[in-house]
């Protein structure tokens, strides 16, 4: 069981885990390279082999603490809920719930929070250049039947 999941469940294709509410988000901690509060990443709890991915909480007022770039990775920002800017290669633009960014690995970016709310997003880091195929041309149909548990509001 994972220190920081509440839930985990392993298979032998898959790891799910139970991270809590959007709104519970700010009770984890990362302290390295810098400490943020609202910060989880999955990529060793859910074994990920070929993305990192974390999900975000900035309070209020909060902003990135510095201008960044990555060395091998792209990164896609989805934005859940509430409202703040982004900055890539000082291009200042506004976010809020829906909005998508990909940011290609020399974009240099930071973003803050500057509304009232707290804001919320999902960051995926990928190597860029990675993906060989996508969408349907990856996926393979498999002809079984699909069982559900029963519905327990039955």
């Amino acid at each position: 069981m994972s220190l920081l999941f509440d839930r985990m469940v392993q298979g032998k294709n898959f790891m799910a885990a139970h991270v809590g509410k959007w709104e519970d988000l700010s009770q984890y901690k990362m302290t390295s390279p810098f400490k943020a509060y609202g910060k989880v990443f999955l990529k060793e709890e859910l074994q990920c082999t070929g993305m990192e991915v974390s999900l975000n909480v900035f309070p209020a007022g909060a902003s990135m603490p510095f201008h960044h770039k990555h060395k091998e990775n792209e990164e896609l920002y989805i934005f859940v809920k509430g409202e703040g800017q982004f900055q890539i290669d000082g291009e200042t633009f506004e976010v809020r719930e829906g909005t998508v960014i990909r940011v290609a690995t020399e974009g240099v970016r930071t973003w803050r929070n500057h509304s009232s709310e707290n804001l919320y997003f999902i960051c995926i880091q990928a190597k860029a250049n990675s993906l060989v195929t996508g969408m349907t041309e990856d996926g393979v149909v498999i002809d079984q039947p699909i069982n559900w548990l029963e519905d327990e509001k039955s």
